[in-house]
């Protein structure tokens, strides 16, 4: 059986950073991804097949879950927004990964979009913001208009896929380990880890009927925050899954004045503030689900709600992302238990004031503004820096066994997380290549 340097198991954007790094420097790496590599991308039924439970995946309290089983994880079904570190993460813990992300922001070409490709609606709810004196700009994104040999095609169905080619997403870094000698395997569902001696040695994945075994100098699991716990408690790491963050997520949706264009047709949070007033954790941006998920959320919310979906093309929406609280559990299984405390609720519903009060600055119809259902967004936390692994992501329990995905994040981000995670995976590449 071939024995690898490395083995990645999870191709998101922790995963293949590491692949590639390792791969670049000359190592041998096996990358497994549990997905497959959808190539028919930016409609809503093949967002149903990459999504996790096809999309059905709740909470024990209701709260629904995106969770893309693809190659290139989250980044297929993102917004594209940039999430700069958070400065606790270096004081706090002392997981310094800033010069990481500045140089990969750099390659990529992160950067905000220009002005005349923000959209009607954006630029409309901005401006509103501003004038009730909240700090709203345009925010940073993986987004590369120019790489669109058709046109940039942006808007709501960003989420369901980038069909035109402008958002990063980490297939690329996926294509460039594999130009360096990294082996990809789709398919291949990770089961646990192989254990000798305190030290591990491979892993088993299943592959269909079959269960095969891949063996490996190193093991790094970045299967994310949902994945990466089933995986180690199945491997007797059973601390895993004790508590996870969410960014507890909510939309306020109205509709905006006759003859206007709303949110449909805009590029996804590309304006927004990360904070307002003397509130820390809460990030505003504006944002609006696919015109198909539309009505499916609002249907929750009642009969008046689903009407709106009739007046589609002028809604206009507002995003609510809040740093939770601890909570919750997840077991072997991946069945998900996350409780919001009351200081979140506070938060979701101060940010819903705020989100009305621009909203209708904007122009919308004051007696028809409605709250979305709240949602999980980037499930993390579930394998702590400090409760699982150590600041260089190595597990307590074992020798060789690393995690590199937002599980190990020990505190809610409140705030896109690809770039962090990018950042974390050349920090460990670096440790593990003793740099």
């Amino acid at each position: 059986m071939k024995e690898y340097d490395v083995i990645v198991a999870g191709s998101g954007p922790g995963g293949s950073t590491v692949a590639l790094e390792m791969a670049k420097a000359g190592k041998s790496v096996c990358l497994l991804e549990k997905g497959r590599d959808h190539q028919w991308i930016g409609n809503h039924l093949m967002a149903l097949d990459i999504a996790a439970r096809h999309g059905l995946y709740f909470t024990e309290e209701g709260l629904s879950m995106t969770v893309p089983e693809t190659t290139g994880g989250a980044t297929l079904m993102y917004c594209g927004a940039v999430g700069r570190p958070v400065p606790w993460l270096k004081t706090k813990y002392g997981i310094d990964i800033e010069e990481y992300c500045d140089a990969a922001a750099e390659e990529i070409g992160v950067r905000p979009l220009p002005d005349e490709l923000l959209g009607e609606s954006s630029k409309r709810t901005m401006a509103a913001a501003n004038e009730l004196g909240y700090k709203w700009e345009p925010l940073e994104k993986f987004m590369r208009p120019e790489r669109c040999p058709s046109g940039f095609n942006c808007g709501a169905k960003c989420m369901l896929g980038c069909a035109c080619g402008a958002k990063w997403t980490a297939r690329e870094y996926i294509a460039e380990a594999k130009a360096h000698g990294a082996e990809l395997f789709i398919r291949h569902e990770v089961m646990d880890v192989i254990v000798e001696d305190g030290t591990a040695v491979g892993v088993r994945a299943r592959h269909g009927h079959e269960l095969k075994e891949f063996r490996g100098k190193t093991v790094v699991i970045a299967g994310g925050g949902l994945g990466t716990p089933r995986i180690l408690k199945r491997s007797g790491v059973w601390e895993a899954g004790d508590g996870c963050f969410m960014d507890a997520t909510m939309m306020v949706y109205g509709v905006g004045p006759s003859g206007t264009k709303g949110n449909y047709c805009d590029p996804p949070m590309t304006v927004g503030s990360w904070e307002y007033h003397e509130e820390e954790g809460v990030m505003l941006s504006h944002l609006i689900d696919p015109w198909m998920l539309f009505p499916m959320m609002m249907v929750l919310k009642g009969l008046r709600p689903v009407l709106m979906s009739l007046r589609y093309p002028r809604v206009m929406g507002m995003m609510i992302k809040i740093k939770d609280e601890l909570s919750g559990w997840v077991d072997v299984e991946g069945n998900v238990s996350k409780p919001l405390t009351n200081n979140d609720k506070k938060k979701l519903d101060l940010g819903s004031v705020v989100s009305r009060r621009i909203l209708i600055k904007a122009g919308c119809d004051p007696n028809y503004l409605f709250n979305s259902p709240i949602r999980g967004t980037h499930p993390s936390g579930t394998c702590r820096v400090g409760t699982v692994v150590d600041e260089n992501l190595k597990t307590y329990r074992y020798q060789n066994l690393y995690v590199c995905d937002a599980s190990v994040v020990p505190e809610a981000l409140d705030r896109p997380v690809v770039l962090m995670m990018i950042g974390l995976g050349r920090r460990l590449a670096g440790h593990l290549l003793g740099k």
